[in-house]
């Protein structure tokens, strides 16, 4: 039988100690090699693409550009009150183009001593139900 002098459970650590060590060393090496490193520098090309728009201007020719129609201008709500010709007050709501020409149209309907003013839009609450909705 052979004598050994360094025993089973020393070997086995040393062999650990050595594997765990040449790991972390790789693992280093490693982390060093990818942290460390820069990326290579690529020249940058400088690159213009000329769009290539053509605008076709016969279309302003065209019998379907010439029959265009305006937009009417959006009516705007106001609300008035007005002394009729007879003699009785009136106030309510009026849509017209402007101020002029609600008061044109309320003179147009016989009233004298017209005061129109500008409503506010929106409501202070959204949620709750419109006066004007309830009648």
């Amino acid at each position: 039988m052979a004598v050994v002098f360094i025993s089973p459970k020393k070997k086995q650590r040393t062999f650990f100690w050595g594997i765990t060590i040449a790991l972390a060393l790789f693992l280093i090496f490693v982390a060093l090699w990818v942290f460390l490193s820069k990326p290579a520098e690529v020249p940058q090309k400088l690159v213009f693409n000329k769009a290539k728009v053509n605008v076709d201007m016969s279309i302003f020719n065209s019998d379907q550009f010439k029959n265009l129609e305006i937009f009417p201008e959006i009516p705007i709500r106001f609300s008035y009150t007005a002394i009729a010709q007879e003699g009785g007050a009136t106030s309510g709501y009026i849509t017209a183009a402007s101020r002029g020409d609600a008061e044109k149209l309320l003179e147009k309907m016989g009233f004298v001593s017209i005061d129109v003013k500008d409503i506010e839009i929106g409501r202070d609450n959204p949620f709750a139900p419109s006066v004007e909705n309830a009648k």
